[in-house]
């Protein structure tokens, strides 16, 4: 089944409005959507390894439009929209946690996100929240997506066809891996907001509360 929808995915990848839909999940994925854009982005790279740098870029520029958005409902939106997406997304909990990191990192704590497994949508919404400098978020954000996004674009279009047939050989132990990546993901955000004596010894935004903030 894994193999026919890998097959069908690939298909999709070099349809004509592909881009359009990088674009879509790209930018709904940094805001509210829970589907990261990664397993598109590669899949079109595979089909066509020529356009790669070139759909990363389109990936990269609509993600950081999407947690502009993010940013927006945040700073303007927060108790009507972004309370209720924090809720639904499930990180009410570490959401002070979050806001509290911003604060003490500013830019190092969104492009962390913005470039690894952790959920990026967390910090756009926190960092509206916490009235981050705008141009400090869209440096870090822009330099996260596109380290993210660009690596995928740059190695596929240098090495797409070993790349393809690694894939094509390993589908199944590399789909357990990304499935992986992203639940640590949120394991990790999780393990950083409800940390352990130790940890909250080491770490001042462990038990923050929003009323600190």
């Amino acid at each position: 089944m894994l193999r026919g929808l890998y097959e069908w995915t690939m298909q999709k990848a070099a349809h004509p409005h592909a881009q359009w839909w990088l674009a879509l999940f790209a930018f709904v994925e940094s805001s509210f959507f829970p589907i990261p854009p990664h397993p598109l982005l590669g899949l079109m790279c595979l089909a066509e390894p020529k356009k790669a740098v070139r759909f990363a870029l389109i990936a990269t520029a609509a993600s950081v439009l999407g947690g502009m958005l993010g940013y927006a409902i945040g700073a303007l939106l927060y108790e009507s929209i972004g309370l209720w997406l924090v809720s639904t997304l499930g990180y009410a909990e570490i959401f002070p946690w979050a806001a509290c990191t911003v604060n003490a990192n500013g830019g190092w704590a969104v492009f962390t996100t913005a470039s690894t497994p952790i959920p990026y949508k967390l910090m756009t919404i926190t960092a509206g929240f916490v009235s981050m400098n705008l141009a400090t978020f869209l440096i870090a954000s822009i330099a996260g997506r596109g380290l993210i996004f660009m690596t995928v674009g740059i190695l596929f279009r240098l090495f797409g066809a070993p790349i393809k047939t690694f894939i094509d050989k390993y589908l199944v132990p590399l789909t357990t891996l990304f499935v992986v990546l992203v639940v640590g993901g949120f394991l990790v955000i999780t393990q950083l907001g409800h940390g352990d004596d130790a940890s909250d010894a080491n770490d001042p935004c462990a038990n923050a509360t929003l009323e600190d903030l």
